[in-house]
């Protein structure tokens, strides 16, 4: 999600990841490196809002972005054209905490081609917002607190539930998929910013769901969090992962195991992050990166949009080359 001039990602100022702690390390020597041909295929207009905060990817290998700035959802087609789907309603007088405008931050997608996006306002706008696959105006299906900021976005289809990771109030909210009241599902210190400096007021950011678990990363702490969901759909107890990982945004799993991608918003980068905590740098501001905010994965094609938010230059979507999946581990 951003934060105006220094936004974070799904929150975009962020910060990190961990279980073991993540020593930074390059390629082997020798070693094919796993992302390649990396490329821009959409140049966008930061003048014009769009900051791309977060991603969902259609079965074609077209995107859907959220626009933080500019209160929109588009879509990119693999070419790079650009089309504004839908725009979230206008607020008068936004109270959003941290960035104090309103801003489009996660995005899901359901199987139906149904999207689900949180809309940050600091009024009773505030929530999750439901946009049908045949167009028209957006919804609202559920508020969450005015005085949070809902950021990072998944959808369990199994289970018919939303998750949204509110940055300001470290807490993991529980709505139904077909709308109604939000339960604080998830909360406590590692879900929460930072009380002091550095903290930058950004905790829960990015969140997936992977199996049985809930994974979310912490801006502010620099960690990658996993909540198990117990039998009855009540959170385990949280899991670090992975922490030292400064500028941590949001991240998916390039495989059937628990290694992942992860963007690096501050340090402009992406990251694979494997299970035993090693850190590999796979894409940089070299190939385009300007303040990356979220990572999909789709047929081996690795898109990774990038916000501007603190560096003004180029935001973009860049597509690039997955050598190969990781298997379980």
């Amino acid at each position: 999600m951003p934060r105006l001039p220094r936004l974070t990602g799904a929150a975009t100022a962020a910060l990190a990841l961990g279980a073991v702690t993540a020593t930074p390390a390059l390629p082997a020597a020798g070693k094919d490196p796993l992302v390649t041909d990396a490329r821009v295929v959409a140049h966008l207009d930061l003048a014009a809002g769009q900051t791309p905060e977060n991603i969902a990817l259609d079965r074609d290998g077209s995107a859907d972005l959220t626009f933080a700035y500019a209160r929109q959802i588009a879509h990119v087609t693999p070419e790079g054209h650009t089309l504004v789907r839908a725009t979230l309603p206008a607020v008068a007088h936004p109270a959003t905490p941290l960035v104090r405008r309103t801003v489009v931050t996660g995005i899901a997608r359901a199987h139906d081609g149904t999207l689900y996006v949180n809309y940050a306002t600091g009024t009773s706008r505030t929530g999750i917002w439901r946009l049908s696959p045949d167009g028209g105006a957006p919804e609202q299906i559920a508020a969450l607190p005015a005085d949070g900021l809902p950021n990072g976005l998944a959808l369990d289809e199994g289970r018919g539930v939303l998750y949204a990771a509110d940055s300001v109030r470290g807490t993991v909210w529980r709505v139904p998929q077909a709308g109604g009241p939000a339960t604080a599902w998830a909360t406590g210190p590692a879900l929460a910013p930072l009380p002091a400096p550095p903290a930058r007021g950004f905790g829960a950011n990015g969140i997936k769901v992977r199996r049985d678990a809930v994974w979310v990363s912490n801006t502010d702490r620099g960690t990658l969090l996993r909540i198990p969901v117990g039998p009855d759909g009540s959170a385990g107890p949280v899991e670090t992962r992975a922490d030292a990982l400064a500028g941590i945004d949001d991240f998916t799993f390039p495989g059937h195991g628990r290694s992942v991608l992860a963007a690096l918003n501050t340090g402009n980068k992406v990251v694979l992050v494997r299970t035993d905590g090693t850190v590999t740098p796979v894409l940089t501001a070299q190939d385009g990166l300007s303040n990356p905010t979220s990572v999909a994965v789709r047929a081996r094609t690795v898109y990774v949009p990038s916000a501007a938010f603190t560096t003004r230059r180029d935001p973009n979507l860049l597509l690039a080359r997955l050598r190969h999946f990781l298997g379980r581990g």
